[in-house]
């Protein structure tokens, strides 16, 4: 299926936003939680399928803190379906530690428990980093991290004048005390279902992430989808602010 990949070039970051689970299921004259678990399915197919190809970190936005706003009895489905689908399976056939990311604090005990649970089960897994986002939202990641940079100066220089908060700020310091410190950032970004925006999704870490738009809705996002990604992927040149001569005579 993936002959024409090429394996040296494969993402070692991608991130997706899994859209299209509601309408999938409307679609079929089913509720909106009958999409949501048929999104599972695809997140084991995707899971398994970035462990064969290679591919290190795969980051999947969950949960946003706008979804918080839905109706209580989605939420709750949602939430249950995070106990349910966290499988040992999932990992340990593939080698995939698990990590969770966003203001965990929000989410109900048993979940909390259910996320740190399965952290500590995969942790000495190597093959791949399963990364969930999960009451995520960057505009929230960001803003904590620059707090966090702020009260730790003022701890250290409790008579720090505004001028010496302002220089324990970097890009550098920021990137330090995002929940995604732990990993590079994404070389692709794939959104699902048609819809093209970024929704508040990594927003510092994808600075100069590979877009990629489909309209397929993610419970039929398959593993020829995900190939169809990265050849896309594979296709583009990245410079990074530089030229294209640049990038050439680097090679």
């Amino acid at each position: 299926m993936a002959n024409d990949i090429d394996m040296n070039r494969v993402p070692q970051h991608v991130a997706i936003i899994m859209d299209g689970n509601g309408r999938w299921a409307a679609e079929r004259g089913k509720p909106r939680s009958y999409g949501h678990q048929a999104g599972v399915d695809t997140v084991r197919k995707i899971t398994s399928e970035c462990t064969r190809l290679g591919v290190k970190y795969l980051t999947l936005y969950t949960f946003s803190t706008e979804n918080w706003n839905r109706p209580a009895d989605e939420i709750s489905a949602l939430m249950g379906l995070v106990l349910t689908s966290l499988e040992d399976e999932i990992f340990m056939k593939n080698n995939v530690r698990f990590r969770v990311i966003g203001d965990i604090a929000r989410l109900p005990e048993a979940v909390q428990a259910k996320l740190q649970e399965v952290m500590e089960h995969t942790a000495h897994n190597g093959a791949m980093t399963m990364v969930v986002a999960l009451s995520y939202s960057s505009r929230w990641e960001i803003t904590r991290a620059v707090r966090q940079i702020v009260d730790e100066t003022l701890r250290q220089l409790p008579q720090a004048t505004p001028e010496e908060i302002t220089r324990s700020i970097t890009e550098q310091t920021v990137s330090d005390h995002l929940d995604t410190a732990f990993m590079p950032d994404p070389d692709l970004l794939i959104r699902t279902g048609g819809e093209l925006r970024i929704s508040n999704y990594l927003l510092w870490q994808i600075a100069y992430s590979e877009l990629y738009f489909t309209d397929t809705y993610w419970p039929d996002f398959d593993e020829h989808c995900l190939h169809e990604a990265i050849r896309s992927y594979q296709r583009r040149q990245r410079r990074f602010g530089k030229t294209e001569e640049q990038v050439e005579n680097e090679k």
